[in-house]
């Protein structure tokens, strides 16, 4: 984004009960399944969802023992996101298992051998982005919209008046006026909720409304006519029966909203030695940790490798212009003199060949500072390397 003059912007979040976001979920207790009962498993896993239909399809190399609770672990998956509908329920859904053995080609160039370290899992380029213009560092028009669609959830798992009649697929999104870089305020809301039969769009208008109210800072309530809740009307056949879910279709609600690059690979799915995934948590980890450590205020971090070498080929940071008298050359070599940046150095310094990544599935995979305390969003935290920043770089 611009850090000069007057603009809008906008960012969009899709709920867990979105049929890509069910895929995401899927594809992502998957992974959990096979970690818990293997720290180093691998796993690729695709998820389509349609009506009453569940396919699971990809590689894996862990214990057998694993295929034989899949089933269960993903029909329960489908029942805390809230499908029992009769186009979609966790209950009657067809379940296809289509997993396979990981090809050994791969394998050989990922696993350590002798004198050679865990190479990356593919090649590709990642990134990570951060901002001061939020408490989590985080773009505040998708900060917002993941918000509305998060608390939009919680009232209606807790059979809360607040969300009667809500069902699990909804959609939002958030426009928000900047000056000089600095949102002031929102001018339009759309939130798109699969509801009940028989409950009118007036109706759920004034469900949503008191929800945005509570998300959105006090005054920045957008004007009655750019308010638009279900704007086509009705919005009852939803979730996997209305369209097709599959696994990685949402990778700008995932990360950034649009603020910010994407390499283009997707997250849910993929274990800890897919870079895709480890490394773009890492970038955001180290571009978090740039911003909270006051040597900027926004960041941007590309990291790039080949598959099976477990050094990043370039790393590369962009401060914007608000880098405070900070050399970007130099910040890269001090990171990486800090930052263990191959895939091993990435899953030992973030924990993560735990089974934590099917509360990642929804509502980003950045800024979910709720499961601080439970130390599951290890890239969120601040607190080890951005003393580190500060020192090196006398602040």
């Amino acid at each position: 984004m611009r850090d000069k003059g007057e603009y809008l912007f906008t960012s969009e979040s899709v709920s867990e009960g979105h049929p890509d976001k069910v895929a995401d979920r899927i594809s992502d207790t998957v992974i959990d399944a096979y970690l818990a009962a293997d720290p180093y498993a691998r796993v690729a896993c695709e998820t389509l969802v349609t009506t009453n239909r569940i396919i699971l399809a990809g590689e894996v190399r862990g214990p057998d023992s694993v295929m034989q609770g899949l089933e269960e672990k993903v029909r329960a998956a489908v029942k805390d996101i809230g499908y029992d509908q009769e186009g979609f329920s966790w209950r009657h859904a067809e379940f296809q298992n289509y997993l396979h053995g990981q090809s050994a080609d791969i394998a050989v160039g990922v696993d350590a051998a002798g004198n050679k370290d865990e190479g990356a899992g593919d090649q590709g380029i990642m990134f990570g982005y951060a901002t001061n213009e939020t408490p989590d560092l985080m773009p505040a028009p998708l900060l917002y919209a993941h918000q509305i669609l998060r608390k939009m959830a919680q009232y209606r798992k807790a059979g809360d008046a607040r969300a009667k009649g809500l069902e699990p697929d909804a959609k939002s999104q958030v426009t928000l006026r900047y000056v000089d870089g600095k949102p002031v305020g929102v001018t339009c809301v759309v939130v798109s909720t699969q509801h009940a039969e028989g409950l009118e769009q007036a109706e759920i208008k004034e469900l949503i409304r008191p929800i945005v109210k509570e998300v959105l800072p006090a005054g920045w309530f957008p004007p009655e006519p750019e308010f638009y809740v279900n704007p086509t009307g009705k919005f009852v056949i939803g979730g996997p029966d209305g369209d097709t879910g599959l696994t990685g279709r949402k990778i700008i609600v995932d990360t950034y909203g649009g603020a910010a690059p994407h390499g283009g690979g997707a997250f849910s799915g993929k274990d800890p030695t897919k870079v895709d995934r480890s490394a773009a948590y890492a970038a955001r980890y180290v571009a978090k940790n740039v911003v909270a450590a006051g040597l900027a205020d926004r960041c941007t971090i590309q990291v790039s490798y080949a598959i099976g070498v477990s050094k990043p080929l370039s790393v590369y940071f962009d401060l914007h212009g608000t880098g405070k008298d900070i050399d970007e050359v130099k910040l890269a070599s001090v990171v990486q003199e800090m930052v263990n940046l191959s895939p091993r150095g990435i899953r030992e310094m973030l924990r993560m060949n735990r089974p934590i990544y099917a509360v990642t599935s929804a509502y980003g995979h950045f800024g979910q500072a709720p499961d601080l305390k439970a130390d599951t969003f290890t890239w969120e935290r601040t607190d080890i390397l951005a003393p580190e920043l500060k020192r090196a770089f006398g602040r």
